[in-house]
């Protein structure tokens, strides 16, 4: 008997991994976040399967529902949205399991910040513009942040940010970065990115009704940065035909001669 969490992605059901999809077809038991994983990723589950919502569940509740799987020697399919490496709550699900010698595997899922940059068409890190993307959100009553991770410290860096689950303090988060990335910065509200719902805003942060949160639910990726819209940018060198690499080998004395 196996637990394997598997990170549905965000939203679309054609987003799911193969070898998600694959996991789930195969587990007689299915425990999904009800909240967020989308109904069509369990036409994946057999007809069959014992199928739980684990919205209301405490934490307690769940492990319960792993215990009796255990008991049954049925696999679970554990499926989070988005990536599970990243708020997903998976962390204190892996030490109940390690502590009572349950097996578990993890498969990765295509993540929010990915899903939203896609939907904007966007290279989130340009030559010349951004090389670093920081995911991050606003202290919240779930989890507070530790210290050093102010949404200013990262902002200081010119990073693009992705800022998740902060959709509620918009307003707190554009005077925070105003200061740093100046009014005229790009950013952009993806709102259930990858659904058919999903909603896209384009602004600057000095020109973002910050009235718009309002409208908006939790499910909201932020996007912030230089390298959102813009065309203003140097090429790569990695594809420039002067450009001497190991596939490419160039000159009489090449880095990486061919067949090296």
């Amino acid at each position: 008997m196996t637990v394997h969490f598997i990170g549905a992605g965000p939203g679309a059901a054609d987003l799911l991994t193969l070898r998600g999809r694959d996991l789930i077809a195969a587990c007689p038991v299915c425990l999904y976040a009800g909240s967020l994983v989308p109904e069509g990723i369990l036409a994946f589950c057999p007809k069959d399967a014992r199928i739980v919502n684990t919205a209301p569940l405490s934490l307690d509740e769940i492990i319960s529902e792993l215990i009796t799987a255990q008991c049954e020697g049925k696999d679970v399919a554990r499926l989070h949205s988005g990536d599970l490496s990243i708020w997903s709550a998976m962390g204190e699900q892996l030490r109940r399991l390690r502590a009572l010698q349950i097996p578990y595997s993890i498969t990765p899922g295509v993540p929010a910040f990915s899903a939203a940059a896609a939907a904007l068409a966007a290279e989130l890190t340009l030559p010349g513009l951004a090389q670093s993307v920081v995911l991050t959100r606003m202290p919240g009553r779930a989890s507070a942040l530790p210290a050093g991770e102010e949404l200013a410290a990262f902002a200081a860096t010119g990073a693009v940010l992705a800022i998740h689950l902060s959709i509620h303090q918009l307003p707190k988060v554009i005077d925070e970065l105003t200061p740093y990335y100046g009014a005229d910065c790009p950013i952009a509200i993806v709102w259930r990115a990858s659904w058919p719902d999903q909603r896209i805003i384009r602004a600057t942060l000095g020109t973002l009704d910050s009235a718009v949160s309002t409208e908006l639910e939790r499910t909201a990726v932020i996007l912030v940065g230089r390298t959102l819209g813009s065309e203003d940018f140097v090429e790569s060198r990695l594809y420039a035909a002067d450009y001497d690499r190991r596939y490419r080998p160039l000159g009489p004395t090449p880095r990486f001669p061919e067949g090296s």
